[in-house]
């Protein structure tokens, strides 16, 4: 009978529903691959009784994550919609042999799939059972009987590796056949610490396999638990990875050296037995002599690994056996601040118990207090800030309140308020200049956010709206974020605030609100000067032509960097193309806040492009009436600050209403008078 053998390709499946997933959560990520090809191949109705040619498609198997995952294959980047639509792949028929190492027999016994892999494929080959070569059945399938015969007969190389330095023993050792190990060490002793390609050894592959009879075996005959892989790694790196307590202790009693690095980041044994939790196993591995100042590339050390991965059981007993609390890694960081990032609350607490250092800062400067604000550790934080330095926070040029607003942490905002850090604090200059915008306050990080809640506890704390270089009014107002906008006002924000990379003689504000004329109508409400908007260095005379950029890009900062070199007046930003439309409405809504003014040349123009507009320039031209004038008065004499406050002010309702330009209002105000 002849073999069938069919490319499988790898391709992502996508997601995998709760209830089909928690069918397979208990299988391996082997017994997965077998169940997909097995599934495949039957889909496809590949059996070992197609002895003629044939040709398949693609198949896409199930769990494709887990064969992904096995292989160390990304996904392709488009994968096709359909994988039967994919041109098919000629298949040619070929016998199962040592190259295949990776296999499982079906249930019936009758046939076994093996499968390599070539080019992100699976190269899966289904054979029946009986045309199986015997020695390879016998090494597969652990027959030491069949195996017996095949020695005594000397008809087998048993030295003979495949293409990856695979011989029939570390086959053996794979797949736990212990019985079978007896046969080939009787029959060839010298090959028990033999190397595969990748430098493994009989013993390295039953550790990793979790075959502890075998490795019972391959030490009582003399197998050397200390030669490591390609990656450096030993037998008994794999037994503290795997957890296997009886397999560590094997290898302590037949002397593994637990003080070997590892390539890959240098850690040792125990450094993997701390990174699992496992007590017992660190027990062990101490008596038998580990190093607890063992550090691996980064500078890590064994107590450091346990508060990194929250390992607090396994942390007490390294700090009872004299690890060093306050130790720490190349980058600087504490113990105390990895638990701090990581939000290990329990270890953190461990650490402050025995005198862990809250004030050591890493090579950033920044302290654990710092980190876990920033990553949003509310109890963690409670319990740091008591121990904190201020002096120390104040020195490190940052606040923790920076980072909890940078990155949306409210709760560590609260916290940290009651604690009583300050409001007001700004980046120290190195800080700042990291940021584009050169901020300074953590009520700058809210605003740009546009969080409304951490905003407005920073504001009701007391924290100053006017502190940074550009206002975050400006930023809020940008953002067309109208309640922001609101709160900042209500807070004492400069509504005059100007811009300084790009000055302008009106306030900046209104650069970022000419299309939302609500909230242009409210910042005039509130003490902008609209007056500034119609001062002109030109005045009647001829205005110089508007510069335009040929990029094809939008949006007034483009146009004000044009003036770069000098002041912007209004009537040159409102002649942007983008804005021009908006002219009209934008100069009647300032014609209600000033008084007798004249329009330049240029903002005539604009007024005289639309006859719709005609009214707005007789509107500009008329005189203006003694009520808008008291009202002008009334508000020059109240200040801005009171103007903010204006409904709580001893006056009349319907005053009140005048003053806030409601002009449905006016004929009871006249009535009123």
């Amino acid at each position: 009978m002849a073999a069938a053998r069919v490319s499988v390709p790898v391709l992502s499946s996508g997601a995998v529903d709760s209830e089909d997933y928690s069918a397979y959560s208990s299988m391996s990520d082997e017994q997965l691959l077998q169940l997909a090809i097995e599934r495949s191949l039957a889909e496809a109705n590949l059996t070992p009784r197609d002895n003629q040619p044939f040709q398949s498609h693609s198949l896409q198997l199930e769990k494709c994550s887990c064969v992904q995952r096995i292989q160390n294959i990304p996904p392709p980047a488009n994968p096709p919609a359909n994988p039967l639509a994919n041109p098919p792949h000629q298949l040619s028929c070929s016998t199962i042999n040592r190259d295949s190492h990776n296999h499982y027999f079906s249930k019936e016994k009758d046939q076994v799939v093996a499968w390599t892999r070539r080019n992100g494929f699976l190269q899966v080959t289904v054979e029946s059972a009986k045309n199986l070569d015997p020695f390879l059945s016998a090494i597969w399938k652990g027959d030491a009987k069949a195996l017996k015969d095949i020695v005594l007969l000397k008809s087998r190389n048993l030295t003979e590796a495949n293409k990856e330095g695979w011989i029939p023993l570390h086959e053996s050792a794979y797949y736990g056949h212990v019985e079978c190990l007896k046969i080939l060490l009787r029959a060839e002793p010298q090959t028990i610490n033999s190397r595969t390609v990748k430098n493994q050894t009989p013993l390295l592959l039953a550790v990793g396999r979790k075959h502890v009879p075998c490795v019972q075996y391959l030490l009582e005959r003399g197998a050397d638990p200390n030669l490591a892989n390609n990656q450096w790694e030993t037998p008994l790196h794999n037994a503290c990875e795997r957890g296997i307590e009886e397999l560590v202790a094997l290898l302590i009693r037949f002397g593994a050296t637990t003080t070997t690095k590892s390539c890959i980041q240098g850690g040792t044994p125990l450094h993997e037995a701390v990174r699992h939790k496992n007590v017992q196993i660190c027990k062990m591995l101490l008596q038998a002599g580990a190093k607890l100042t063992a550090r691996n590339i980064y500078g890590i050390d064994p107590l450091f690994t346990a508060a990194q991965c929250g390992a607090a059981e396994v942390l007490n007993l390294l700090i009872m056996k004299g690890a060093d609390v306050n130790t720490q890694a190349n980058d600087g960081a504490s113990a105390l601040f990895e638990a701090s990032k990581n939000g290990h609350s329990e270890v953190v607490e461990i650490l402050l118990s025995r005198k862990a250092d809250v004030n050591k800062s890493n090579k950033a400067g920044l302290l654990p207090v710092h980190v876990a604000a920033k990553n949003g550790h509310d109890r963690i934080v409670a319990m740091l800030t008591p121990r904190t330095s201020r002096a120390k926070i104040k020195q490190c040029g940052i606040s923790p309140l920076h980072l909890a607003a940078e990155h949306n942490r409210d709760d560590v905002i609260e916290t940290l308020i009651d604690a009583g850090f300050n409001v007001n604090a700004t980046l120290s200059e190195d800080w700042s200049k990291m940021y584009e915008d050169h901020r300074s306050t953590a009520l700058y990080f809210a605003v740009a956010n546009s969080n409304i809640e951490a905003a407005t506890m920073l504001l009701e704390t007391g924290a100053n709206p006017n502190l940074d270089i550009f206002n975050p009014l400006l930023v809020a107002v940008r953002k067309s974020c109208m309640e922001m906008v609101t709160l900042l006002v209500k807070h004492g924000a400069n509504v005059n605030a100007i811009l300084p990379t790009h000055p302008t003689s009106f306030p900046a504000a209104l650069i970022f609100c000419t299309k939302y004329l609500a909230m242009f109508k409210y910042l005039m409400d509130n003490g902008c000067d609209a007056l500034s908007c119609f001062k002109c260095d030109y005045g009647s005379n001829p205005h110089p032509p508007i510069k335009t950029r040929q990029t094809g890009r939008e949006g007034i900062y483009y146009f004000l960097d044009e003036y770069s070199n000098g002041t912007v007046q209004f009537c040159e930003m409102i002649s942007s193309p983008s804005i021009s439309c908006w002219a009209g409405p934008i100069i009647d809504v300032l014609l209600d806040y000033v008084g007798h003014v004249k329009l330049c040349s240029r903002l005539t123009e604009h007024l005289d492009s639309y006859s719709e507009w005609a009214h707005i320039k007789e509107k500009s031209m008329s005189p203006c009436s003694l009520m808008h004038l008291c009202r002008l008065k009334i508000h020059q004499r109240l200040g801005i600050n009171r103007l903010r406050r204006i409904n709580s002010l001893p006056l009349p309702g319907r005053l009140i209403k005048f003053l806030k330009h409601e002009r449905e209002s006016f004929a009871d105000l006249k009535n009123f008078i």
